[in-house]
């Protein structure tokens, strides 16, 4: 009997497993192959961090037992000052154009960020998140919006696969490229 569940975060110790997949799926702890093939992470939050954008709405994940075996982070305009390292996206959706409209007009949600445990890739669970994450939004948010680095070409397909469109793209101070994809429900 399979012990996997979906549900949303609810204890620090959720939250904590959230930091753990982080720690071991950002670019600075991969090599340039790992990169190349599975995809990488930007960002690691804090537990504060974690703490605040989940007290406005809950993160979705999936867990094995007791441990975190993948998440899909939800983030909204409350959470704009908390996360300096965003700064850059939150300004770019007050340009972009969506419907002939700049994204900020609307009422969306953010995937801060998606990942899975490299031990349970490839079994659908990334997409089950998303069901999950949409089930748990769809009606209180016009879409779902993100951004992917250009170069996270694994992730960039996951999120084709799901339904997010590009809608932009931007090089940021950094010399990043990124896009701004939008999952319309």
């Amino acid at each position: 009997m399979s012990s996997i569940h979906f549900t949303t975060a609810q204890t620090d110790k959720d939250l904590l497993g959230i930091i753990e997949l982080q720690k071991n799926n950002i670019a600075p702890h991969l090599t340039a192959e790992e990169i190349q093939s599975q995809g990488f992470l930007t960002v690691v939050h804090t537990l504060d961090d974690l703490r605040k954008m989940n007290d406005i709405e809950q993160h979705i994940i999936c867990k094995d037992g007791d441990n975190v075996i993948a998440y899909t982070l939800a983030m909204t305009v409350h959470s704009k000052n908390d996360l300096p390292i965003l700064f850059p996206m939150f300004e770019k959706f007050e340009k972009i154009l969506y419907l002939d409209k700049p994204v900020s007009a609307f009422n969306y949600i953010i995937v801060g960020q998606a990942c899975v445990d490299k031990q349970h890739r490839g079994q659908g669970i990334l997409d089950k998140c998303y069901e999950v994450f949409k089930n748990n939004f769809d009606g209180r948010y016009d879409f779902a919006i993100t951004e992917i680095s250009c170069r996270n070409t694994r992730s960039l397909k996951a999120h084709q696969r799901i339904g997010f469109n590009e809608v932009f793209i931007y090089t940021a101070p950094d010399l990043e490229d990124w896009s701004v994809v939008i999952w319309e429900w």
